[in-house]
């Protein structure tokens, strides 16, 4: 599988490169780090990146908001905020914008790196995980099916009520429970973090995030997930798709 094109808007070059730096020594191909919402619509359109990372703050006239919303309308291509403004207003009008993640800047300094390289590169597989799942949902189910069961990540869906209606090897090695044994169960069973039945709320939806699950044997394990919804083509939503791994210590 040729290895997945991240472009890099970034206002702080110094910043861009240590991004670049690390995404390329995790297997990444960086195209392009660009500092403005109007060069990013451009390297978007000749190089067709697999997932964009986003500064909120950007040189030029049009912020990272912006310039995510059009990437996200025109292009279809999921877009991870890197922010150290987190305000309110701020965060309100990202999330408007469907992104798939928040990543917290850090000052950067000698000793200090903008980002934790781990927290990046789980916020972006499982992004890109994501957004394959997506495209390959107007496939026949069987198909659909086949490809969930055979990815590496745990994979567990449900229907629009939160009921499982499927689970992949992963998921069952995780949880030590087989797919026959939480079907029907509803997912915050597994997930106590997840409190409310129709994912309304405080539940993030598309942004990656810590979860508790909750195993056979009663003990917790914390996990990266995402969950993303899935819409039909009369944009009802007709379920949800759970990816996760256990956290690195």
């Amino acid at each position: 599988m040729a290895a997945a094109k991240i472009l890099v808007v970034e206002d702080e070059r110094i910043t861009g490169e240590d991004i670049k730096m690390g995404l390329e020594s995790a297997g990444y191909i960086v195209p392009s780090i660009v500092s403005s919402g109007e060069e990013a619509l451009q390297e978007v359109e000749k190089f067709h990146p697999d997932l964009v990372l986003m500064d909120i703050r950007l040189n030029g006239e049009m912020d990272g908001i912006e310039a995510a919303e059009n990437i996200r309308s025109r292009f279809k291509i999921p877009i991870i905020y890197l922010t150290a403004f987190a305000d309110e207003n701020t965060l309100k009008r990202a999330k408007e914008t469907q992104p798939s993640g928040f990543i917290i800047k850090k000052p950067f300094g000698f000793l200090h790196k903008p980002f934790d390289d781990n927290e990046l590169q789980t916020a972006i597989e499982i992004t890109l995980k994501h957004h394959e799942l997506e495209k390959k949902l107007s496939s026949p189910d069987q198909w659909i099916q086949k490809m969930l069961s055979n990815v590496s990540d745990a994979v567990i869906s449900t229907d629009p009520h939160g009921r499982i209606n499927f689970m992949n090897t992963s998921a069952e090695d995780i949880t030590g429970m087989k797919e026959q044994e939480v079907l029907d169960m509803k997912l915050h069973d597994l997930f106590i973090s997840l409190a409310n039945d129709d994912y309304e709320g405080d539940l993030e939806i598309g942004t990656p995030q810590e979860l508790i699950l909750m195993t056979r044997d009663g003990s917790k394990l914390v996990v990266n997930g995402n969950i993303t919804s899935i819409e039909g083509v009369d944009g009802k939503i007709e379920g949800y798709v759970t990816i996760f791994r256990v956290k690195q210590s």
